[in-house]
């Protein structure tokens, strides 16, 4: 009896729950990654635990499938298509030199530990890909357009493609009789088949989008369909559904950019699909098998030791032919060392694939080795990134020859007073409570540029325009109206009010700051909480993306009048973030008040890279035409979140820009913002820039 109830789908996918639920927080915590705990967890739940779960339940088995494919797209999604497009010759020699290097180095090894030719080729395949686990690290050093970031973030495009349409050839030949004919006719079909994914579905996704306009519950359905399509096309050309993922990925990549829709699509995948393909691996692990495996460690230790090696080379080579520095090539060989999304799933597919005669295209030698090799390279890769990424220096013409885009200007360059435009703040204001402190806040902004405040109350639309709800709704609204406009006129600052009726909040703040050319949204404060938030994202999220001009997010405990210290964060020269500091300096002028770059530095960054950077800041201050009290401080320390969060304690306020950080898979990063957003008890404004 407890044997069926456990066979129950309804049973298996509460267990599966409960272990993405509760799992991955407390090996994290641990400072282990998440995903480990999963394969622990599988492992612990298998035939070789306590058999709650079965690899082979319907269950399991189409939740793992679907997160299989979600990872690849997911891959796919997440390369940056237009950082490629920057480097793309330099991506390409990286991404064929780290792409063959390890597929040759894999192949060697399979042929000396007596493989045939098609599992050794399939070998190397592994080994080929790599995943940008690190790439969080290096947006956090503010060094993402460095070129050695940029070429390899464009190589993975070549690597992840490369492995895939090798493991394909090699599940084609293994599945049987194979002949240059039926070879022919394979990469015939695969050609075909990659065009009309990659060109067509990126052209019906943008018409989808165009005459679809904000129904992002439709979008989010286009994209999913988008990507079982081509999973069920690929298997229909005969090559395994996970290169129809990737290829999805790619194709709708430019569709999606930073969409609201992309985040609730990596959503979905990260906190259940992609979960459940991980502990399925772990219940495919055979203990017994894998303790023999590690006993006989040659194996394992050869396609470590490949690997590491391998990369290094094809890095080493790409130092020699573009005259690299040596931070540059380690920071490159560090982001191609891990082996997660592409690797895995396509050890598992050839783990799977079975010939006529009942055998494995790779061995549970290879798939275990495959396993240590991920654990190890996914700890090892952002070590190293981390250690040498805050060596590199960002390019010159990110902040001296490119102009900046501060964020009172039009986006042509030109300052808004010297134009007919009218400087204007937009304030929503749904809480009469904290609305006094929001008001102040935009109207010193104003007071400064000598502009206008536009207060807007929104009022949820109704069925019927004649409801008696909605009328008491407005009247509401007309009272917070008229309290902004008291509080305005005490800072003399001209003022208007404004109601929509909208369904969507978000879309409500965008469009009437669009339409009335608003300089600037000043917002109230709201958590995320709860699965819907997650998953639908809040209003914040929404406005910052839709929004055609900045968004200044404040949380207050006090009166900006009294605001007399402000320091704001300052990780690099970016644009937005010399765009946050020039917030402060505009309320700080209006204030009268001291403003405070601070630097946090690593303690393994040489000492003339800090020293160039303070240069460089300071070169940044000389030129403001604003007379402010500005001082610049640095601090060594390793923990940036917390030695902010530290500094900050003194301060009035604390100026943040809004960065927000993804990794394939869902792995949690520690992001320094949330950390510091949700340790520090003071008052502070989240920038957002605007999306062009």
């Amino acid at each position: 009896m407890t044997s069926n109830l456990l066979d129950s789908p309804i049973i298996q996918f509460t267990i599966l729950l409960t272990v993405i639920f509760t799992v991955p927080p407390i090996f994290e915590r641990l400072r282990i990654p998440g995903l480990v705990g999963l394969l622990v967890a599988g492992v612990v739940l298998g035939q070789n635990g306590l058999k709650l779960l079965d690899t082979n339940s319907e269950t399991v088995k189409l939740l793992s499938d679907i997160g299989k494919v979600y990872l690849m797209f997911v891959a796919g999604l997440e390369i940056d298509l237009g950082q490629f497009r920057k480097t793309k010759n330099r991506s390409i020699v990286f991404g064929m030199l780290t792409f063959l290097v390890p597929l040759i180095a894999g192949i060697c090894v399979g042929r000396l530990f007596d493989f045939g030719w098609n599992a050794s080729v399939l070998i190397g395949s592994l080994l080929a890909s790599h995943t940008l686990l690190a790439y969080p690290i290096v947006s956090r050093l503010g060094v993402v357009m460095n070129e050695a970031v940029t070429v390899t973030v464009g190589a993975t495009i070549f690597t992840d493609t490369g492995a895939l349409l090798v493991l394909a050839i090699c599940v084609g030949i293994h599945g049987g009789e194979f002949s240059a004919l039926s070879l022919v006719t394979l990469l015939g079909g695969l050609a075909i088949y990659s065009v009309i994914v990659l060109f067509g579905f990126d052209w019906a996704g943008k018409e989808f989008f165009r005459r679809s306009g904000d129904e992002q519950s439709n979008q989010f359905l286009f994209i999913l369909l988008a990507l079982f399509l081509a999973s069920v096309g690929a298997q229909i050309v005969g090559v395994e559904k996970i290169v129809g993922a990737f290829l999805a990925g790619l194709a709708v990549n430019d569709v999606v950019g930073r969409s609201p829709v992309k985040e609730k699509i990596e959503f979905m995948g990260s906190v259940l699909f992609i979960p459940c393909f991980f502990v399925d691996m772990g219940l495919l692990i055979n203990i017994p098998a894998f303790i023999q495996t590690l006993s006989s460690i040659w194996l394992t230790v050869v396609i470590l030791v490949a690997l590491i090696s391998s990369k290094f080379i094809a890095t080493f080579l790409t130092k020699l032919i573009y005259r690299y520095n040596t931070a540059q090539m380690l920071t490159m060989w560090s982001l191609s060392l891990p082996q997660v999304a592409a690797t895995l799933a396509a050890a598992l597919v050839a783990y799977q694939t079975l010939n006529p005669a009942g055998e494995r295209l790779i061995s549970e030698g290879v798939l275990n080795s495959v396993i240590v090799l991920m654990l190890v390279t996914s700890i090892m890769g952002p070590l190293i990134t981390a250690r040498f990424a805050a060596l590199l220096q960002m390019p010159q013409t990110d902040f001296e020859t490119e102009s900046l885009s501060t964020w009172w200007e039009s986006h042509e360059g030109q300052p808004l007073e010297e134009t007919q435009n009218l400087f204007t703040v937009l304030v929503p204001i749904y809480n009469s409570k904290t609305q006094r402190y929001l008001i102040e806040m935009a109207a010193l902004i104003a007071q400064h540029e000598s502009g206008r405040i536009l207060s807007l109350a929104i009022t949820k639309a109704h069925v019927h325009m004649d409801d008696p709800q909605l009328g008491i709704s407005l009247e509401q609204s007309q009272q917070r109206l008229k309290a902004a406009k008291e509080i305005s006129q005490e800072f003399d600052v001209k003022v208007s009010g404004a109601i929509r009726i909208d369904d969507d909040i978000a879309l409500a703040i965008s469009r009437t700051s669009r339409e009335q050319n608003a300089s600037l949204v000043v917002m109230g404060w709201s958590r995320t909480t709860g699965l819907r938030a997650r998953l639908f994202g809040n209003v914040i999220d929404s406005v910052f993306w839709s929004s055609h001009c900045p968004v200044a997010v404040t949380r207050l405990v006090s009166s900006p009048k009294t605001i007399q210290r402000i320091i704001v964060p300052i990780g690099d020269l970016r644009p937005q973030t010399i765009s946050a500091w020039r917030f402060a300096e505009m309320l700080a002028d209006v204030n009268k008040a001291e403003v405070v770059l601070l630097h946090v530095s690593n303690s393994k960054t040489p000492s003339n890279l800090v020293e160039q950077f303070t240069t460089q800041l300071s070169e940044f201050v000389a030129k403001s035409q604003l007379q402010v009290n500005t001082n610049i401080q640095i601090i060594i320390d390793d923990d940036v979140a917390k030695a902010i969060v530290r500094e900050a304690q003194a301060f009035d306020l604390a100026v943040l820009r809004s960065v927000r950080y993804r990794t394939t898979g869902g792995l949690a990063v520690s992001q320094v913002t949330t950390q510091v957003i949700e340790e520090l008890t003071g008052s502070i404004v989240l920038l957002g820039e605007a999306h062009l």
